[in-house]
């Protein structure tokens, strides 16, 4: 895990080309309160459509979420999806130049109906797709093919996304592995249903999940994913396609990875609450590619994609998952970490995570020695001006410094396990330094916090925070209510109600 974090630390962009079947989700959604009178179906009131790149479309956007350079080769319909879904490309800096309009066929969409019923969380009633499921003629097929071999020289990885609709022909696949092989680039292949795998052969390697595994192999996975009996299957697979390794995703259970010449290895996944598997294929197949361009082990490469995947279950519908999001999950799957203690770039990065997902960072500091109502009610306060508090914690040294030798009362590592435990505070920072100004431009927080005892231009670190548009807040505090009064208190023997 130490290896996987590093290089997350010390992630690099690479150079991605994807090819398959490009689709356009279409989201129609609205209330569904009440049933038609003609028939017994839900009626939807339509409040508005939203319009996603799908399918290969999508393994683009998580790559270019990952910070990869992505050229896309497809072919969609001459049609308005079409040409929506290569302006949604282009729009997120994916090269489109490589996606062909065939008048001949329509683009791929997959129109979900949506309802929300009494207030409650979105339901998909219906799906209705609109495609051809017919192989790209010839002619077509080899310009495609063609394009990509020209291209392939120019990238550091190929992802095939196959759904089985025509695009990825055992002819198409063929060349474009052998193209890959030669300019010794690796390919990684997700698989379509029911398709003849002998169409990958010579892929680096294929993520198939587990119904897909099956029906390739003839072999049943086990319920229980037994990694002895699941190994058979890709051991079938590995051998049959002569592949470098072979990954099967098995959705609760998380995922079997058998290299060449190794032994099977069960990576688990963390339980998470399941909101739409839309997606989460393409988002394997997408952190997998990335985590080798970045030189992750096979080991390595398939925790990170089985992390990136569970993210994208928890969302509804398919959107990237930004890589600070997926490097956020990875830390915290690091035991040491699991409480709410981080390092300064810790932070930082859970900072970022949580922006890129819209939500609000607050950031106060102090000593908080021998914690009273006055800290409760000032961390409270805090919490409440956003979405996630983080509390830089004066370590010991600078505690001394500060209020002298006979202090902190409590270590460092006692002050912040008792901080841990207030649902207010999300995560704790040690700092040495004098002032947390530092700490504060790593973190960039989006709204500062300090007692209303300083004015706002005494603030440490109020200007930086104004600077970058967020905002400094000071709170009232308690009356009477201090560390240093709780111990003259303590000293002079007052009891019961002491401050």
């Amino acid at each position: 895990m130490d290896e996987l974090l590093q290089a997350m630390t010390n992630w690099k962009g690479c150079s991605a080309l994807v090819v398959g079947d490009f689709m356009l989700d279409e989201i129609v959604s609205g209330d569904a309160e009440r049933l038609s009178p003609d028939a017994p179906v839900p009626i939807l009131h339509v409040r508005g459509v939203e319009r996603r790149a799908g399918g290969a479309a999508n393994v683009c956007l998580d790559l270019a979420a990952l910070r990869a350079r992505v050229t896309a080769f497809g072919v969609v319909g001459d049609d308005p999806a079409g040409r929506a879904l290569r302006e949604q490309l282009a729009s997120a800096g994916v090269e489109v130049g490589g996606i062909f309009m065939d008048p001949s066929r329509p683009t791929t969409v997959k129109q979900s109906l949506v309802g929300l019923a009494q207030a409650r969380h979105p339901q998909k009633m219906f799906r209705v797709d609109y495609e051809s499921r017919t192989p790209l003629a010839p002619a077509i097929s080899a310009s495609l093919a063609g394009a990509i071999e020209r291209a392939v020289a120019d990238v550091d990885l190929v992802c095939i996304e196959d759904y089985g609709k025509g695009v990825c022909t055992p002819d198409l696949c063929a060349r474009v592995i052998a193209a890959t092989k030669k300019a010794g680039k690796p390919v990684y292949v997700d698989p379509a249903r029911g398709v003849d795998c002998t169409a990958y052969a010579g892929a680096t390697a294929i993520t198939p999940n587990r119904t897909e595994a099956e029906i390739a192999t003839g072999l049943s996975a086990s319920d229980e994913a037994d990694a002895t009996h699941n190994a058979r299957l890709a051991h079938a697979l590995l051998d049959r396609l002569g592949l470098e390794a072979c990954i099967l995703t098995l959705d609760r259970h998380g995922a079997l990875l058998l290299e060449r010449g190794g032994a099977p290895a069960a990576v688990p996944t963390v339980a998470r609450q399941v909101y739409d598997v839309t997606g989460a294929g393409d988002m394997f197949l997408a952190a997998l590619a990335a985590g080798r361009a970045n030189g992750l082990s096979w080991l390595d490469a398939t925790r990170l994609a089985n992390v990136a995947a569970g993210l994208e279950v928890e969302v509804f519908g398919v959107k990237p998952i930004p890589l600070e999001q997926v490097h956020h999950a990875v830390l915290l799957l690091d035991t040491p970490y699991r409480g709410k203690v981080r390092s300064a770039d810790q932070a930082a990065l859970q900072a970022a995570a949580l922006r890129s997902q819209g939500k609000s960072v607050v950031f106060t500091n102090g000593c908080f020695d021998v914690l009273h109502s006055g800290h409760v009610t000032l961390l409270e306060k805090a919490a409440a001006e956003g979405d996630f508090l983080i509390v830089g914690l004066n370590d010991d040294a600078s505690v001394r410094r500060l209020k002298g030798p006979t202090r902190p009362v409590n270590g460092q590592d006692d002050r912040a396990r008792v901080l841990g435990a207030l649902e207010s505070v999300g995560a704790i920072v040690y700092f040495g330094e004098d002032t947390p100004l530092r700490l504060i431009e790593a973190i960039r927080p989006d709204v500062l916090v300090k007692g209303a005892d300083y004015a706002k231009d005494a603030v440490v670190g109020a200007s930086f925070v104004e600077s970058h548009g967020g905002r400094v807040v000071l709170v009232d505090l308690v009356e009477g209510k201090s560390t240093t009064t709780t111990i003259r208190r303590l000293k002079a023997g007052v009891p019961g109600h002491a401050s």
